[in-house]
């Protein structure tokens, strides 16, 4: 007798039962072949191939390697842009829009120069380019090859940005009315907090900081006031344990403006702005 062949909704659920993120192997699939919401329902009922169902058992076992979904499809949602990613940049987090919808908030759409430092996949940059065609963004970073992607991005949703290869502001030309920056703010020994997709896969020098985390927020303020507008402003990313640590750091560097610690969407300090 020959043995019937295993359906596909069969082999997805078997290969997903390990899995941290059930839907994970799903939406790997469905993007690396191009298939509708509808088109993998009505796979579910089908037999899978014997070439399929290698194929659907080597991506589940990146995802049970702790490879994130992200870096296998090649790409990451950000404030609706379609970002390319791998494993040369950070894959944006959603907390990190709450810091561009904060800056778009509080700025309008007249002209401004600015700044963005350690600028990864471009995502920050990008984001506020599409909403502020009127501005003037500059994006940085110390990796060259972030720095390719990026650029690759920039091209694919046709915004136009200006690209640096600099370490802070080692390069950097000018004055601007604002200064971002998502840097590096996890200290060396906070790697238990971390999942192993992150401490596996994702660039160290996009994670990790000396001096508990605050060394890039140190140099940033010690030095920000030569390349700030008198009436600038300064947005950052925080580690959640760092509010009190940074926000004592930019109240030092500027006595006049006004330093706030915000938080995001978990209730946990993320932010922080100087106005």
């Amino acid at each position: 007798m020959r043995k019937e062949k295993m359906l596909w909704i069969e082999a997805v659920r078997q290969l997903s039962q390990d899995l941290e993120e059930p839907f994970a192997l799903e939406f790997v699939w469905r993007n690396l072949h191009e298939l509708t919401k509808l088109q993998w329902l009505n796979l579910q009922r089908e037999a899978i191939s014997d070439t399929d169902l290698a194929a659907l058992t080597s991506v589940a076992q990146r995802l049970k390697n702790n490879e994130p979904p992200q870096y296998i499809v090649g790409w990451a949602e950000f404030c609706d842009l379609k970002l390319a990613v791998d494993e040369r940049v950070l894959i944006p987090r959603p907390e990190t829009e709450e810091l561009v919808q904060m800056i778009l908030a509080e700025n309008e759409q007249d002209k401004r120069a600015v700044l963005d430092i350690g600028t990864g996949s471009g995502a920050i940059a990008l984001a506020l380019a599409q909403k502020r065609k009127q501005w003037d963004i500059t994006a940085s970073d110390l990796s060259e090859k972030a720095l390719e992607l990026a650029q690759l991005n920039a091209k694919t949703h046709q915004l136009s940005l200006n690209f640096i290869l600099s370490d802070v502001f080692e390069n950097i030309p000018g004055q601007y009315d604002i200064i971002v920056s998502n840097p590096p703010y996890i200290a060396f020994d906070e790697t238990y907090e971390m999942d192993q997709s992150v401490i596996r896969f994702e660039p160290d020098s996009a994670l990790f900081a000396e001096k508990q985390g605050l060394a890039i927020y140190q140099k940033i303020a010690e030095a920000a006031h030569q390349f700030l507008k008198p009436q600038g402003k300064i947005y950052l990313e925080i580690g959640y344990k760092q509010g009190q640590a940074v926000k004592d750091l930019f109240e030092k560097a500027f006595p006049a403006k006004k330093v706030c610690v915000h938080r995001d969407i978990f209730e946990k300090d993320r932010m922080i702005s100087v106005t």
